[in-house]
């Protein structure tokens, strides 16, 4: 968020933006840099040190590439803002019906953001009795979670599913949200 900020001026109308894809993409190939040679170096940025993996390159690849997401280390920072910034530099001056349904989650992210927790929690619920699972099964012993037996998940592709599920049932509520936004000045409304 601290970076949004930052960057933010850079988004204003009177900024060049040549300068602006310049900046960007600098800035991110210094992140993905740093992240490299920390990475590399193996002390400093990740709880979790990278080793040379028994079952081949790919294998110490991936295990170079794991780093902890929650919470956020050092190196997920700079490899996740890095690419960000350099897509971002790309991809600025690309405008097409894909961008613009881009443009309408990015306008409203903290709404989605509230929205998809909610939206997550019903399917969920709907999908635990819709699996065979009955009101005994609520509660799991030991776990904090309701609506979470142990045996009760899906594939990765069943959760690809409802990932996408998600993004398109929101698009409608977040494109509603961001023309009130637009159109109402509410205090509140800079929040969302």
């Amino acid at each position: 968020m601290f970076l949004g900020y930052v960057f933010r001026a850079m988004f204003t109308p009177g900024f060049d933006g040549v300068r602006r894809r310049k900046i960007l993409l600098y800035t991110g190939l210094t992140s993905l840099a740093l992240f490299i040679i920390l990475r590399f170096i193996n002390i400093y940025g990740d709880p979790l040190p990278w080793s040379v993996q028994p079952r081949g390159s790919v294998f110490t690849f991936l295990s170079f590439l794991n780093i902890s997401k929650y919470p956020p280390s050092l190196l997920y920072l700079f490899v996740t803002i890095g690419a960000g910034l350099v897509i971002l530099s790309f991809t600025e001056k690309i405008s097409n019906e894909f961008t613009s349904i881009l443009i309408i989650y990015g306008n409203v992210p903290f709404f989605y953001y509230v929205l998809h927790f909610y939206l997550l929690r019903f399917i969920n619920v709907i999908l635990f009795f819709a699996t065979g699972f009955t009101t005994r099964q609520i509660v799991t012993p030991n776990s904090p979670a309701l609506f979470r037996p142990d045996t009760f998940g899906f594939s990765l592709g069943g959760v690809y599913l409802i990932w996408l599920f998600v993004i398109v049932v929101l698009y409608f509520p977040c494109r509603w949200f961001s023309k009130y936004k637009k159109t109402h000045r509410q205090w509140w409304l800079s929040y969302f």
